[in-house]
């Protein structure tokens, strides 16, 4: 057990909080079969990144980058935003135990909007929401997760993130934070060198684990 006091603690969203990221896995890989960006692994490579910085660094023409973000208006507003099993119970818990819980996700307004639709008590679960439009630099840059502490009036040192993607993990290692990587979308031996700890899922842990870390 370590002696700093874990007061905040910052979710990704897809891949750890909703079951979401293998059905954004095959939607950019659809992507790329119509606009072939020539990255190998691209939906891969892009996880954890927020829209504007995909749209600017593969889609060279207003025109694709419009065709693009039409194509992900119409996706994300029929998908289904599934819940992991136990997570809305942790955070929960996590809030009884004094403990203040910030979503920080690369969404945009659109997805954020469609969640709210399917889950409208989501946002009352959380003391802040950290979204892709409110930064300027995308994950791996750690900005998101430094506000989103700036925001629940906490030291970074005193948060723990829960992440799945390597952009995501190595922000919230350069951020200051402790560090949980979930394997729900890479293996647990590509995230052990970006995280303090590792586990399954999300319902692999409980408060006890989080305030020891």
């Amino acid at each position: 057990m370590t002696e700093r006091a874990i007061k905040g603690v910052l979710f990704d969203l897809d891949g750890v909080l909703i079951d979401t990221e293998g059905t954004y896995t095959q939607f950019w890989e659809t992507v790329d079969r119509h606009f072939p960006t020539g990255v190998e692994g691209f939906a891969r490579v892009i996880k954890g990144s927020n829209l504007h910085n995909i749209l600017h660094t593969y889609f060279p023409t207003d025109e694709m980058r419009e065709q693009v973000t039409q194509m992900l208006d119409d996706f994300q507003r029929d998908m289904q935003y599934n819940y992991f099993p136990g997570a809305i119970e942790l955070i929960d818990e996590l809030k009884v135990n004094g403990v203040a819980c910030c979503i920080v996700t690369s969404s945009d307004k659109s997805k954020m909007a469609a969640l709210y639709a399917q889950h409208p008590d989501f946002a009352s679960h959380f003391d802040a929401i950290v979204t892709g439009n409110m930064v300027s630099e995308p994950k791996p840059s750690p900005e998101c997760f430094l506000l989103g502490a700036k925001m629940l009036g906490v030291d970074i040192k005193d948060c723990v993130v829960i992440e799945d993607s390597i952009n995501g993990l190595k922000a919230g290692m350069a951020s200051g934070a402790q560090v949980i990587g979930l394997y729900t979308t890479c293996s647990s031996e590509d995230i052990a060198h970006y995280c303090h700890m590792t586990a399954k899922e999300i319902d692999d842990l409980n408060v006890q684990s989080i305030l020891e870390l």
